[in-house]
């Protein structure tokens, strides 16, 4: 058996609320389906299970719990089904009245109130599933309830809607920016951070974006960030050290190019779901799948491998009027990769002035993994890709 638990959604996150069931006990779940809906601060998340087998021991609604903590068990294939064993005589008699068990008429006690014999697990269990118990036929010994009972009970159910209150899909903003506020004040004591910036030639990118969206309709139409996401991949495949986590003392690769990419929130606040495997992606599909997120992001529809597994941070807030950035790492992160506005700037191409479209890059490094050698030949690499937009 394996325990499915509390996903962490991100540093900012110590504790989650499970409001919904969308699987029942005895359902046969495999790796990335969608089983529950969890609130955070970030509002109603649906969480995936990353495992395959039959779930069961589903954990009671509405409890503020802790990260880690198991909200269901999973028999994965090949595993013999753990069942109870049968109370012990002693256990049964002890569910029989004092009175009644010191009394020589005390078996016959016992067969006609044989219904009422159910173990604390198995009731607790009950309630969890909403089986009712006076339904029940025990198996156990002398005919008591036991967690079998409950649960095969359960699983002849017919399905049933959504188990739970209706998630609140939204967020809190006050809750949010206390979040925010407390896991980069932790990011700025306990990572040792340091800055570059640099200045790109965004010209020959924005001329090819131009060309390529006058060929497509609105819908098709792709956007400056798309090709930053993508020189960014391209960089990070060169130089890994920038793309995992900081663990245990120590530096842990990410499984897969997975950019977190901040979208700002309506209302306020602010959050940075994952993109998965970036440099898979062509621009199209890129396109599709960062409108996808945001629409998702600001509807309240996040997954949780979306919080949960971003690999390195990219910002974007040239599209919001600034000219540069300078970001604060989120941990367990290593870096996080800032842009600022394309503007109009004189620039010398070939020894004569000119003037060019230009982009700020930033970049903010954890220490303790690379040095600024390194990070500046990533802002190099991001420069490079950013040239040559047809190979992106």
């Amino acid at each position: 058996m394996a325990d499915f638990l509390m996903p962490s959604l991100g540093a900012d996150m110590e504790t989650g609320k499970l409001v919904q069931w969308l699987v029942k006990a005895g359902d046969r779940v495999k790796s990335g389906d969608v089983v529950a809906v969890v609130e955070t601060h970030k509002g109603a998340i649906d969480v995936e299970i990353f495992l395959d087998g039959v779930i069961s021991n589903l954990a009671a609604l509405d409890q503020e719990v802790p990260v880690g903590t198991v909200l269901a068990t999973v028999q994965q294939p090949g595993e013999v089904a753990q069942t109870v064993a049968p109370a012990a005589p002693a256990v049964v008699a002890a569910l029989v009245p004092a009175t009644a068990a010191a009394s020589p008429a005390a078996a016959g006690l016992a067969a006609n109130v044989g219904r009422m014999r159910i173990s604390p697990a198995a009731r607790r269990r009950a309630q969890q599933l909403g089986v009712d118990v006076a339904t029940l036929a025990g198996t156990g010994e002398g005919g008591a309830i036991c967690l079998r009972d409950v649960e095969a009970t359960a699983a002849r159910q017919p399905t049933a809607p959504a188990q739970g209150s209706e998630p609140h899909r939204g967020f809190d903003p006050a809750q949010m920016r206390l979040a925010i506020a407390a896991a980069m004040g932790r990011s700025k004591r306990e990572i040792p951070h340091y800055y570059l910036s640099d200045s790109i030639d965004f010209t020959a990118a924005a001329q090819w974006l131009a060309a390529w969206n006058a060929g497509q309709p609105p819908e098709q139409r792709l956007l400056a960030a798309v090709l930053l996401l993508k020189a960014c991949a391209k960089a990070l495949q060169a130089y890994p050290q920038f793309n995992g986590f900081y663990r245990d003392g120590g530096f842990h690769a990410g499984q897969g190019l997975h950019i977190g990419w901040a979208i700002a929130l309506r209302g306020g606040g602010l959050i940075a779901p994952a993109i998965h495997h970036v440099d898979r992606l062509s621009l199209p599909q890129l396109m599709a799948a960062m409108r996808e997120l945001v629409q998702r992001a600001r509807a309240g529809g996040l997954r949780s491998s979306e919080l949960g597994d971003p690999s390195i941070t990219v910002t974007n807030l040239g599209e919001r009027g600034a000219e540069s950035v300078l970001g604060v790492i989120y941990p367990p992160q290593v870096a996080i990769i800032g842009f600022g506005r394309v503007q109009q700037r004189p620039w010398v191409l070939d020894g004569q002035l000119a003037v060019r479209e230009v982009l700020s890059v930033s970049l903010a490094a954890d220490h303790r993994v690379t040095d600024g050698h390194l990070g500046g030949q990533l802002l190099a690499a991001i420069n490079e890709a950013l040239q040559h937009p047809d190979t992106l």
